[in-house]
Formats: structure tokens, C-alpha cells, sequence
């Protein structure tokens, strides 16, 4: 993979949403900062992660990340926890395994070495079978 000139960081990319002040930014940001080394791998002008919840502070509140990547479909997270700072964390480890598994299911297609060392198909092994079984009839 090509390194990304300019690599997508939390500080970079976060928009706060609804529920959240601009004086709350930081220290979003600073919760997520685990993120940077995933988001390192995408341009930051192609990457966007926003941050909002629904009846903060009240029993029901709903913490939601959203994150856009150029090229793949949106991501959502969220999390009912009634904690704000268990439901950032929640949403950010929900957000980081879910960028994990977006990422191993694309780099077999990408990746040659992946591709060429995999298990042999069944139809080779077939191949295999079918001269002695040709040989064993005509004996």
C-alpha cells in the first residue's frame, strides 16, 4: 500500500454534533486518539468522523460516530450506555473494529502474496484423481 500523503487524524477529521459544544471537542478528541493510527492509512481530505448524542446526561441517551471514507460506505456507531465517557469509549472501539474488518476483507483482492499462497482449489486435487482412475480402467 502507498503511503497517504496527508494521513487522516482524529484532531483533523471530527465534526461535533448535536448535544456536544465546541468546548467539548478536545476533549473528544483526546478519547479518540487510539483512532489516528487507523485512520492513518486514509487521506485526511477523504475523511470524516462526526459525534453527537441524543438526551445527554438523561437516562436514554444515545451517543452516535459516523464516519465517511471516500470510496467505502458510511459507518455507524452507537452506544446507550448511560456513562458519556463509557459511550465515547464504546463507540470508538466499536468504530476501530469495524475499520479492522473493512480493512481484512479488502486486502486479500489487493494484496498478491495473499492471493498466490492460499489453500489449492478442489478442481486441482480432482485433476489429480483423474489419470489414475483413466489408467485403472484401461488396465
Amino acid at each position: 500500500m502507498s503511503a497517504v500523503t496527508n494521513p487522516a487524524t482524529v484532531a483533523e477529521c471530527l465534526r461535533v454534533g448535536a448535544g456536544f459544544s465546541q468546548s467539548d471537542r478536545a476533549w473528544i478528541a483526546e478519547q479518540f486518539a487510539t483512532l489516528n493510527a487507523r485512520l492513518a492509512g486514509f487521506h485526511a481530505d477523504a475523511t470524516e468522523l462526526e459525534v453527537s448524542v441524543k438526551d445527554r446526561a438523561a437516562k436514554g441517551q444515545k451517543v452516535t460516530l459516523e464516519c465517511w471514507i471516500a470510496g467505502r460506505q458510511k459507518i455507524v456507531t452507537t452506544s446507550t450506555e448511560e456513562d458519556l465517557h463509557a459511550a465515547l469509549n464504546d463507540v470508538r472501539d466499536d468504530l476501530r473494529r469495524r475499520l479492522n474488518d473493512a480493512k481484512t476483507r479488502q486486502e486479500p483482492r489487493h494484496n498478491k502474496h495473499l492471493r498466490d499462497t492460499g489453500p489449492q482449489p478442489d478442481d486441482q486435487q480432482v485433476g489429480n484423481t483423474e489419470p489414475a482412475r483413466a489408467d485403472a480402467e484401461t488396465a
